[in-house]
């Protein structure tokens, strides 16, 4: 864990630091926003702790320009609720009071060095890719992943990571999708100060930033072929060339690449390298789908009905005989990833204590039984003037989308008695203020107490 704390924290930078240390981090400091975007330029950061008096907005704003995605959480003195929504507002993660409390701090630094991606499997065809993983980590091959969207291909690379000799190093993911072409070149290899416009100071590429660890290149094929030529040199020669540069830096690193893509025919296409496909291809690792893998349908459904249960501060959700019926013989064409959304959504909107198979709204938008029939909603007697509240409004919806706006319509339907909402969804109310403090945050209207009619959102 690398963490850069910026500003003086209010005389609390050495107790802050010290506490960190103790919890096995890392940690730089910059005295102002400047200097703490040189050393994450130049040394990476995991997270950043940032002092509410700096300019939060400026600092993160710089770095989203630059594709640099590093978490921040704000400290400022004492629990100062406008200071804590501004940072929040301004792209904080999280509001931490000074002087700094030790299991809190502890608690943060955990959160982000734990990964969200928990590899669990329990299915025989699964068992057979991680026997194979397992043999293959402790080499220095490079490991080709392949699977359908969402079968859990950067989750099986964490994995390979972990079991390997460079467990302690660096694991650095760079998604070759998602970074627009002309940016790529610039964020795996690092350019100089002035090496095209917006290139204001030095910065290492993500090749650098892994050496002694894992580089993921997570959907590979979508790479430019001009660009796989340069990142074949590299891969050969073991050494990188920022953009703009004379010079060359040796790097050691292991790399692993994911697609989703059948690369013999994107060769035979001309969109992908033979040659590169050599380099890469050297282990392949081939996910399964979902459908494939009904005893991992099962693991991860309870698994993610406690996640997502302690997650929105509900009572502990079980999956039922009867809906594991209904999730084992779904076809899940979005795998892992759209199980995981389909158990939110039931976690959400379930009344009871289990997930019964009425409850499970499938990836179509359709329920497994017409969901009014199961869902508690329809018990809830509407106020005159107000309209019943409509589960199916929250089908095809993304997940943090559904919450937003079940917890939403629900005080509204509770004409803004906070009280009575948090009654409705099951969650304390502080929980729902917190809630709440968000989307106010993020500009949604909240509805008042007492108010009868409120706008749509």
């Amino acid at each position: 864990m690398r963490l850069i704390i910026v500003g003086s924290l209010d005389g609390q930078l050495s107790t802050a630091s010290q506490i960190a240390i103790n919890n096995g981090a890392k940690v730089m400091h910059a005295p102002d926003e400047e200097s703490a975007l040189t050393l994450i330029r130049s040394k990476g950061a995991d997270l950043l702790m940032i002092d509410v008096k700096c300019n939060i907005k400026y600092l993160l704003d710089q770095l989203t320009a630059e594709h640099i995605s590093t978490p921040a959480v704000a400290c400022g003195v004492g629990s100062n609720s406008d200071e804590a929504v501004a940072a929040i507002r301004a792209g904080a993660k999280e509001y931490i009071p000074l002087p700094p409390d030790p299991d809190l701090i502890a608690a943060v630094l955990t959160a982000i060095s734990v990964d969200d991606h928990e590899f669990i499997y329990r299915d025989r065809n699964m068992m057979q890719v991680v026997k194979l993983a397992d043999q293959v980590a402790a080499s220095e091959a490079s490991i080709m992943i392949t699977g359908n969207s969402g079968t859990g291909k950067e989750v099986m690379a964490r994995h390979v990571h972990n079991k390997s000799r460079r467990r302690h190093k660096a694991f650095i993911a760079v998604n070759c999708a998602a970074i627009p072409e002309n940016l790529l070149e610039s964020e795996l290899f690092g350019h100089e100060k002035g090496a095209f416009t917006g290139a204001v100071a030095r910065r290492i590429g993500k090749f650098e930033e892994a050496n002694g660890g894992t580089l993921l290149l997570d959907e590979v094929s979508e790479m430019d072929v001009r660009l796989q030529a340069k990142l074949l040199r590299v891969i050969q020669e073991r050494e990188v060339n920022r953009v703009g540069s004379t010079g060359s830096v040796k790097i050691d690193i292991r790399i692993i690449a994911t697609t989703n893509r059948n690369l013999q025919e994107e060769v035979k296409k001309g969109t992908f390298r033979e040659d590169l496909l050599f380099r890469l291809n050297v282990v392949n690792l081939n996910i399964p789908t979902l459908k494939d893998r009904p005893e991992d349908i099962r693991a991860l459904c309870k698994h993610f009905a406690q996640r997502y249960s302690e997650f929105n501060g509900l009572p502990q959700k079980k999956v039922s005989d009867s809906a594991m019926k209904v999730l084992i013989n779904h076809i899940w064409p979005g795998n892992v990833r759209e199980l995981e959304n389909t158990i939110h959504r039931a976690v959400l909107l379930t009344r009871g204590d289990n997930i019964e198979a009425s409850d499970i709204v499938l990836p179509d938008g359709k329920p497994h039984i017409e969901i009014q029939s199961s869902s508690s909603l329809h018990n809830i007697q509407n106020p005159e003037g107000t309209e019943p509240l409509s589960a199916t409004s929250l089908i095809g919806r993304t997940v943090a989308d559904v919450e937003k706006d079940l917890i939403i319509d629900t005080l509204k339907h509770c004409l803004g008695n906070r009280t009575h909402a948090a009654n409705i969804l099951g969650i304390s109310i502080r929980t729902l203020r917190n809630k709440l403090n968000i989307y106010m945050s993020d500009g949604v209207n909240i509805p008042s107490p007492n108010v009868s009619s409120m706008p749509d959102f």
